[in-house]
């Protein structure tokens, strides 16, 4: 199609603003998918995203829109709005011309609509603010349109005002779509170009790279050339997403598509890489690499699954480019892998995906960041885990990861919201007023406070109302200390975290009595203890399974009663004295530790 009548576009918004909802609609409205086979969250593939209610990945899809008497093509990419898969939208803007901002009028612009703002305005995208759910009776139109004005610098009938639900005012901001923003250059040279935005591994057709062409085109049959990874491939199928994968001819400069290339190793195909046909091309600019900022251990429950293991990890990196992931092994736990995450949400996903996906059962130590290590030498080493910290003696200072935060919320709950961050260690720098009612505030604080329950304290504290945004800041010396966890006299690996030196006491105390709450009782007394450099510092014991011996009696003197007694006190004396048996931590046991 030339490339006139082409528009791609993507839709940015806070999490469960209608982004979902309103790719529904447009779906509906062009016909794309049959109204028969329509559902609720049409874009969203995957069992857990319909799940949870939330994208995970990007999707793309394309329509054909015709607008007085002429056929457009519309190229859409659904995009998450959670702020540990941001990763996904920068890749899906690098990919469009423009860009739908929506906002919920009932709760206003959020930290993660002015993040996805702020990326797509890095790419000089053209920005189409839109209100939606304007249909509920909670919806302040004025006050969300007066928001975006003020944001964006402009008119106030240019915000255009829909319901993504009943599909009112969906074709007005597709006609938008079309006026507003701009058609693809045209391909600047004839031979091929296109940049690789997403991929996935199929069985059957090897790598399928989502591309979009930049210059040239490709078809099935031609050999390509990878120019990152340096390797060639034989196309097997070009086509577009209708949503579901469907075969085409051709893909031409401007459009969006994927490629079946065949490749057996995941590796051979890198998002960000340039798809060419001659080695001598030059690259199309990539994507800033990410940097993994929560670092967990990935454990087989069972030693002969680490091959499955490495196997299904090499396939979830493909789909999911910002996982990271290198071998390790515990003398505990055994062969692993280490994998660098986004966010907590980021790493429980990958865990669901690896055992709906692939079958795999992992054991997930407790999340770390990366702290940086300074030795007596002045030489500086990253550390991933617990067990990577040098004694005390062999460094001068640790120094950890401070994140740029900014907090929306109402202004009634700015004195609680405040009194929570500060309470976390955050340091306050400004506050912006966005309007009359919604505050931005910003602060520095360590990434080890966000970690586990800071988004929920959050929520609870502004009844629902503020949200956050965070991103990497510096480094900062702290004083850390590794704290371990040993069960029945035995270290347990996966339950050792670094802590603040004055919370230790406090952490230990919380995970010995959490342990004690969810480890049941053995034929044996369990000890629980909590240390650090070998000194015991929190303890607690859960005493041994006891059989009711007495209950065949039913009455006669009470030394009978304590003849049985003393028998059973003597079996657990021997019991002891042979040796207490390994005690295997339940699941929830570890779930229960990272909740304060």
């Amino acid at each position: 199609m030339d490339t006139a009548h082409i528009r791609n576009f993507c839709i940015i918004a806070h999490v469960d603003h209608g982004k979902s909802t309103l790719a529904d609609r447009f779906l509906e409205m062009t016909g794309t998918v049959e109204k028969r086979h329509l559902k609720a969250q049409m874009l969203d593939m995957m069992d857990l995203e319909r799940e949870r209610g939330i994208t995970i990945k990007l999707q793309p899809v394309r329509m054909q829109y015709r607008l007085q008497g002429k056929l457009f093509e519309l190229n859409l990419i659904d995009t998450p709005g959670h702020v540990d898969f941001t990763y996904e939208v920068s890749r899906s803007l690098a990919a469009v011309e423009g860009a739908i901002l929506l906002v919920d009028a009932t709760q206003g612009i959020q930290a993660q609509t002015l993040a996805n703002l702020y990326l797509a305005m890095e790419q000089n995208l053209t920005i189409i603010p839109v209100v939606n759910k304007i249909d509920l009776p909670a919806a302040q139109v004025d006050r969300s349109v007066n928001e975006l004005v003020r944001l964006l610098g402009v008119k106030p009938e240019e915000v255009l005002k829909i319901s993504g639900k009943t599909g009112l005012g969906a074709e007005a901001l597709l006609s938008a779509v079309i006026e507003r923003v701009p058609p693809p250059n045209p391909g600047k040279i004839p031979e091929l170009r296109a940049l690789i935005f997403d991929s996935k591994f199929d069985d059957y057709r090897g790598v399928i790279a989502y591309v979009r062409v930049v210059d040239g085109q490709v078809s099935a049959g031609q050999t390509v050339r990878f120019l990152a990874t340096g390797k060639d491939s034989d196309i097997i199928e070009v086509g577009t997403f209708a949503p579901e994968l469907k075969r085409g001819d051709l893909l031409t400069a401007g459009e969006i598509g994927y490629l079946a290339t065949g490749l057996k190793h995941v590796a051979d195909c890198r998002v960000g890489d340039t798809v060419t046909l001659r080695a001598d091309q030059s690259p199309l600019p990539g994507y800033r690499q990410v940097k993994p900022m929560v670092f967990a251990g990935f454990f087989c429950r069972e030693g002969d699954d680490y091959p499955h293991l490495r196997s299904a990890l090499e396939k979830l990196a493909l789909s999911d480019s910002a996982l990271q992931y290198e071998p390790e092994h515990s003398p505990a736990l055994g062969y692993g892998f280490r994998c660098g995450l986004l966010g907590l949400l980021h790493l429980e996903i990958v865990q669901e995906r690896l055992r709906r996906e692939y079958g795999q059962d992992v054991v997930v130590t407790v999340p770390s960041v990366a702290y940086q290590v300074v030795d007596t030498q002045g030489a500086t080493t990253i550390i991933r885990s617990p067990q990577q910290l040098p004694s005390a003696d062999r460094y001068q200072q640790v120094l950890e990861p401070v994140m740029r935060l900014d907090v929306v919320t109402p202004k009634e709950y700015l004195g609680g919201v405040m009194q929570m961050v500060s309470s976390r260690r955050g340091e306050y720098q400004t506050t912006e007023y966005l309007d009359d009612e919604l505050a931005v505030l910003h602060y520095r604080i360590p990434l080890t406070q966000l970690l586990v329950d800071f988004y929920d304290k959050l929520k609870g504290i502004s009844a629902g109302y503020a949200s956050l945004n965070y991103e990497f800041d510096s480094y900062r010396p702290c004083e850390v200390v590794r704290l371990d966890i040993m069960v029945a006299d035995d270290p347990e690996e996966s339950l050792a975290s670094l802590v603040y030196r004055d919370e230790a006491y406090e952490v230990g105390k919380r995970i010995v009595a959490k342990l004690k709450e969810t480890i049941p009782k053995h034929q044996f007394v369990i000890k629980l203890q909590a240390s650090v450099t070998g000194r015991v510092i929190a303890a607690e014991r859960i005493s041994a399974l006891r059989k009711d011996v007495t209950v065949k009696l039913s009455g006669g003197d009470y030394t009978r009663k304590r003849k049985l007694l003393e028998k059973q006190k003597k079996g657990k004396k021997k019991m002891m004295a042979a040796g207490v048996g390994r005690v295997e931590v339940p699941a929830e046991a570890y779930l229960s530790v990272l909740k304060r």
